[in-house]
């Protein structure tokens, strides 16, 4: 077979692949008692496919206690797609492991989900009773900082109006963070079929101790089981109902634990580096922009307790951070803190940069002992970039096995070209200094109110082409201002960070703009006629 025909083949392979309708299927939660419904959910943004999904496979383990379909219209990048959901409502046959299989709808198939149905508790409130609550922990011992998550339970066999409230979860020396929304979902306990509303909370003990968890009451109306008119008020029974109290023993830090550590105690902990460019698949050059990506994720933390990480610092390198980006997830087992930080690096020398490791000091709470996670070093190697000037390796002595004629060649050209500067600016004295804007382009003025305008607008990629511009027509270089007044250098190094890092858009040009207006004057000097525009260089020694 040709090269073309299997181009075309494969091209058709490919169309028929995303062609092929997707069925995605989705379930509240995988953990449950046994006598409690659950929520699955499938997915088709088919338009094509009409008909419902085939649920006959659920029956084995399965009662489906009712189904709802749902059509909506959303926009993604500009393009609108239509789906539609059935959200199917189910009760476990039976305790254990169980499987939601593989349901199909016209030529799609739904994915496999695991659950993990629990004999149900048999120390349960008393079940005459019509409205009752119950709240659990799911640790009673937790370190100082550490997570415990507050389930609670509110069971009733009676229908409630929405005027139902639970008073607020309050703590002294604890933080409580909601667990997402409260979820809803049925239960049979002996027969009897119950409401159930779950609410759920991440607690962290701020001092070693017993902590006590009170009571929470919940509020609701019942409603009458007889027939009631429509428009007329409300008729039902106020129904008040406590959970009982519950004590947390909170354990102090370790004495093993590092004193000059962070304390973290949690679950699981990971670190993960994604770059971008990635320096192991390509070539990296003096003056190239590397974007580092560094995550850390902890299990059983929030966000606000993972500490900063150290800083990629190598010499012959400069660093750029970005803001880090700080975001919790809900998961079963409670809070997942994730912290994400960015950096932009530059190299300035060539040559190998050593990067140190990464390394973060964590207390595992399953296992109850020290752990150390941790990225390895690496190491960058750095080219020449034709573009930029580069400082040179300072072990090269190849100069030293060269012949001395060519410096000598060299030195004379030098001291030629000295001489011919000096005759022309001694001639250029004696003229007049407004032979410089005499030179074609846009005069100094212009260029001025251009380099104005581009920092007050807080623009970074417009600021730094308009000063490139001014600055060829000033009698200094950038890097010779640079040097001798300071608040310029920091204004550029500001600029600089702006341009390689993604934190361009929360520069303010107001300082730059203020260092340019107060330059102060230094000897004018004349170029010479037919002085090159080249910009300064980038990273001047």
């Amino acid at each position: 077979m040709s090269r073309f025909g299997v181009f075309v083949l494969g091209l058709l392979w490919s169309l028929a692949a995303l062609a092929e309708p997707t069925l995605q299927a989705s379930v509240d939660r995988n953990r449950l008692e046994a006598g409690e419904t659950l929520e699955l959910t499938l997915e088709s943004q088919d338009v094509t496919q009409f008909g419902k999904p085939d649920l006959s496979a659920l029956e084995g383990d399965f009662e489906v206690r009712g189904t709802r379909q749902l059509n909506s219209l959303h926009s993604l990048d500009g393009e609108t797609r239509a789906s539609t959901r059935w959200i199917i409502t189910l009760l476990p046959r039976r305790s254990g492991s169980l499987r939601i299989p593989e349901l199909q709808l016209g030529r799609a198939q739904s994915q496999a989900i695991d659950l993990q149905v629990q004999q149900a508790d048999s120390q349960r409130p008393d079940i005459a009773a019509q409205v009752f609550i119950e709240a659990t922990l799911d640790s009673n011992e937790v370190y100082v900082q550490g997570q415990a998550v507050l389930t609670l339970r509110i069971y009733h066999s009676v229908a409630l109006y929405d005027d139902s409230s639970l008073s607020p979860l309050q703590l002294d020396n604890a933080k409580v963070d909601p667990l997402g929304e409260s979820r809803t979902y049925e239960k049979d306990i002996n027969g009897v079929r119950h409401g159930v509303i779950e609410t759920r909370y991440a607690i962290y003990p701020q001092q070693s101790g017993s902590l006590e968890v009170p009571p929470l009451s919940f509020t609701a109306t019942a409603a009458d089981n007889g027939e009631q008119p429509a428009g007329t008020p409300r008729v039902g029974r106020q129904v008040q109902v406590s959970s009982r109290p519950l004590q947390i023993t909170v354990k102090p830090i370790p004495a093993s634990y590092p004193k000059d550590r962070p304390w973290l105690p949690a679950r699981s902990l990971t670190l993960e580096e994604h770059w971008n460019p990635d320096p192991a698949s390509q070539p990296t050059q003096i003056g190239d922009s590397l974007t580092r990506n560094v995550t850390l994720r902890a299990e059983g933390l929030s966000s606000t307790q993972l500490p900063p990480l150290p800083a990629t610092e190598a010499v012959g390198l400069r660093r750029y951070p970005d803001q880090p980006l700080l975001r919790n997830e809900i998961s079963e087992r409670g809070m997942v803190a994730n912290r994400e930080e960015r950096e932009a690096l530059v190299p300035t020398h060539s040559g190998e940069l050593a990067l140190p490791a990464l390394e973060v000091t964590w207390w595992n709470t399953l296992e109850d002992h020290l752990e150390q996670s941790s990225l390895p070093a690496r190491t960058l190697e750095v080219q020449d970039n034709p573009a930029l000037s580069a400082d040179t390796p300072v072990g090269d002595n190849s100069t030293s096995q060269r012949p001395l004629w060519p410096w000598q060649l060299a030195t004379l050209l030098f001291a030629l070209t000295t001489v011919l500067g000096f005759a022309l600016w001694w001639r250029a004295r004696s003229q007049p200094a407004v032979l410089r804007t005499a030179q074609s382009g846009p005069s100094p003025r212009t260029l001025l109110d251009d380099l104005k305008r581009a920092s007050q607008a807080n623009d970074p990629q417009a600021t730094r082409q308009a000063l490139d511009a001014w600055a060829r027509q000033q009698p200094e270089t950038l890097a010779e201002m640079a040097a001798r007044f300071v608040p310029l250098s920091d204004a550029l190094d500001g600029l600089n960070g702006a341009l390689y890092s993604e934190s361009g858009q929360y520069w303010h040009g107001d300082e730059l703009w203020r260092a340019i207006g107060a330059i102060p004057p230094a000897e004018q000097l004349l170029a010479p006629t037919g002085e090159s525009g080249n910009l300064p260089p980038l990273y001047p020694k």
